[in-house]
């Protein structure tokens, strides 16, 4: 898993499960703020049928924030959503994962937050197929 990957995984990760698993880490690294998390907003785009000309889907809030350790290494962060402590909790990842943490964090904190995710994907994809009509044409024969 690269930086990009976990990044993206801490941005998507539910709250409350990155708390728990934060806290299961019991690490309390000394870091100050290069920028005190903040809360924002962004602009979505889609695609129309996924490659088309881009368009403005809509705007989601954003919580952003970035941190040095005292050992020199930087974390960013980007959460969906309002919540600082996700955002500080998600800054101190990437930068521990920058250094010789890296294994026990990836072992504690984000295979967990991965299983999580994809667990979560895979209920809401078996849900969407139950729903999911099959449309058919009868061909009646009055030509």
């Amino acid at each position: 898993m690269d930086r990009k990957d976990w990044m993206g995984l801490l941005a998507r990760a539910p709250a409350d499960l990155l708390d728990r698993l934060w806290r299961g880490v019991n690490m309390a690294p000394a870091f100050r703020w290069l920028r005190a998390p903040e809360v924002g907003g962004v602009m979505v785009q889609g695609r129309a049928g996924g490659t088309g000309a881009p368009f403005n889907l809509g705007e989601m809030t954003v919580t952003r924030c970035a941190l040095v350790l005292e050992g020199g290494a930087v974390g960013h962060a980007y959460v969906q959503g309002r919540d600082k402590r996700q955002a500080e909790q998600a800054a101190l990842v990437d930068a521990l994962m920058q250094g010789p943490e890296a294994g026990h964090l990836r072992a504690a904190v984000l295979e967990p937050l991965l299983a999580e995710v994809q667990a979560r994907a895979g209920l809401r994809a078996a849900k969407a197929a139950a729903t999911k009509v099959e449309f058919f044409t009868l061909v009646r024969g009055d030509d």
